[in-house]
């Protein structure tokens, strides 16, 4: 055996010790037996499986096969018989089994093992056959080269810092001549055996150079099962991601999507505000500033018949003037009170008579009033008229007819432009 098969013999045979010193194989099978209780009987039987251990021992006249554990013999072949008649017996024998679960052991009488307690340090356990190598012509009372020997970990607890093995040995020249019959009839024993009853001791004296290499295709199978399985796993972990980042841009292109419907809906609120806002300022303005003709109306009730307008302005901040000749100026201002249209009247400079008409020039300032709707009274279009009839007339009024307070082009231009 090469250094390297030692080497990873010694790091395989480690992982085996803390497996079994773990707690998970006893675990295992408490789960597994309750399982199987579960499953009814003929499946069990039709999915049982795993190793199955055959005893075959020499005897004085011939090879003897049975199951380990049991007493009933399955085959007996004789010496005397032909060598193709044993191969076939035993073969016919074995095939019962599955060879991938079919384990055969020698088992040799207890009177030819030589089987010793050794207690050793701890540190032993990682190479424990090399070490007891070492040591066997101290332990035995044979050399080593001439001698098969095993050795095996006992579960019996040692000393603080030690543990309890066992070394098992048999001299070379009794076991190679069985193993070379063996080989002969076609059985190849995977462990060389002590008897202990119908069962096997547990130890191996089968040297390693001669130990059977076995392909379990179905460890093969398994191996290759759970690749897929992994590769599987994989691909279902990648599709799930690919999913979730589709369903995530998915998302994403919804949101900008709505987004952009919302930045639209906003641009178009703004411009309803906006609007809205804007007809809300003009109607506010239309409301706010007063009619031209309101006051024309308001003018032309309360201004008495034998006033004359000759101008007339009024511009956008609601201020109002007008430039016109009456024969009593002054009495005007008292016309003017009380009218809903026209507020705060007063005179602009002094008040001159002129001298072509006899009548005196006058020129007036007002504000403009923008009246409420719900406050005119249905009596309000006669008001005026009877305001200015029920004013003082001068003395010469008497004999002249009364004549409307028109209001010439230009004024009206003016009234026009205004507004």
């Amino acid at each position: 055996m090469s250094t390297l098969q030692e080497a990873s013999q010694v790091q395989l045979d480690r992982l085996r010790r803390a497996w079994r010193g773990s707690v998970l194989p006893g675990f295992l099978r408490w789960w597994g037996g309750e399982l199987a209780a579960l499953v009814p009987v003929r499946w069990r039987a039709a999915f049982a499986g795993g190793e199955r251990w055959y005893a075959v021992e020499r005897q004085t006249d011939g090879w003897r096969l049975r199951r380990s554990g049991e007493s009933a013999v399955l085959a007996e072949v004789a010496d005397i018989d032909g060598a193709e008649h044993r191969v076939a017996v035993l073969a016919r024998a074995l095939s019962e089994a599955d060879p991938a679960d079919r384990r055969i052991a020698l088992v040799l009488p207890a009177a030819q093992v030589l089987r010793r307690r050794l207690v050793l340090p701890v540190a032993a356990r990682d190479n424990l056959r090399q070490v007891v190598g070492y040591d066997l012509d101290r332990q035995t009372p044979f050399r080593a080269e001439d001698i098969h020997y095993g050795v095996r970990e006992l579960g019996g607890g040692g000393p603080e810092g030690r543990f309890v093995a066992e070394l098992a040995a048999t001299p070379r020249s009794m076991l190679d001549p069985l193993l070379d019959e063996l080989a002969s009839l076609g059985v190849a024993p995977d462990r060389v055996d002590v008897a202990q009853g119908h069962a096997l001791a547990g130890v191996d004296l089968l040297p390693p150079i001669r130990a059977p290499r076995r392909v379990d295709r179905r460890r093969r199978l398994n191996a290759g099962l759970l690749a897929v399985i992994g590769l599987l796993l994989f691909a279902v972990m990648a599709a799930w991601l690919h999913n979730r980042n589709a369903a995530l841009e998915t998302m994403r292109a919804d949101v900008e999507a709505m987004q952009g419907d919302a930045q639209r809906v906003k641009a178009l609120r703004q411009r309803l505000t906006e609007s809205a806002g804007a007809s809300g300022f003009l109607a506010r303005k239309k409301m706010e500033t007063a009619a031209v003709l309101p006051v024309l109306e308001e003018l032309t009730h309360r201004l008495p018949d034998d006033t004359w307008l000759e101008r007339f302005t009024l511009n956008a901040s609601g201020q109002l003037g007008f430039q016109g000749q009456s024969p009593q100026a002054a009495r005007l201002i008292d016309a003017l009170k009380g009218a809903r249209t026209i507020g705060d009247p007063s005179f602009q400079g002094t008040i001159q008579a002129d001298p072509t008409s006899g009548k005196e020039r006058f020129y007036m300032q007002a504000k403009a009033l923008v009246p409420k709707p719900d406050v005119v009274p249905a009596k309000a279009a006669a008001a005026g008229p009877a305001t200015s009839a029920s004013a003082p007339k001068p003395a010469n009024a008497s004999t002249t007819p009364a004549k409307p307070a028109p209001v010439q082009g230009k004024e009206t231009a003016d009234a026009h432009e205004a507004r």
